[in-house]
């Protein structure tokens, strides 16, 4: 018996020792970036410090960021869509897999109607 040929199926090839060979050598390509990349990184520079536009960067705590402000585009790109979302959260468990049994029977009719 040849290890090395395929199983042919009506999808594809599937050659378990060609997959097993090429996962070998991406995991030891990986290891050898890895391992030089290590050796490159010098600790203390200014690649730790986060990139703040050019702008000095702040004593730590001296500056907090609240998420309303931070997303607020975002926010009020989808304003429509989360104006009807929030009061239907609620937050409970059973609401919620009330939402999911009732979404997927939906589906499943609309599928057997089509089929």
């Amino acid at each position: 018996m040849d290890l090395i040929a395929p199983l042919l199926t009506g999808y594809g090839i599937w050659a378990p020792v060609t997959w097993l060979v090429a996962f070998v050598a991406a995991v030891i390509v990986v290891y050898l970036l890895w391992k030089t990349g290590e050796s490159s990184y010098k600790k203390g520079t200014e690649l730790e410090r986060p990139y703040l536009s050019g702008n000095v960067e702040p004593e730590k705590g001296a500056v907090h960021i609240r998420a309303s402000n931070l997303y607020w585009g975002f926010l009020q790109a989808l304003k429509g869509y989360y104006d009807v979302l929030v009061p239907v959260h609620t937050g409970i468990l059973t609401d919620y897999m009330i939402w999911f049994v009732a979404v997927t029977a939906l589906v499943l009719v609309i599928v057997g109607m089509l089929s």
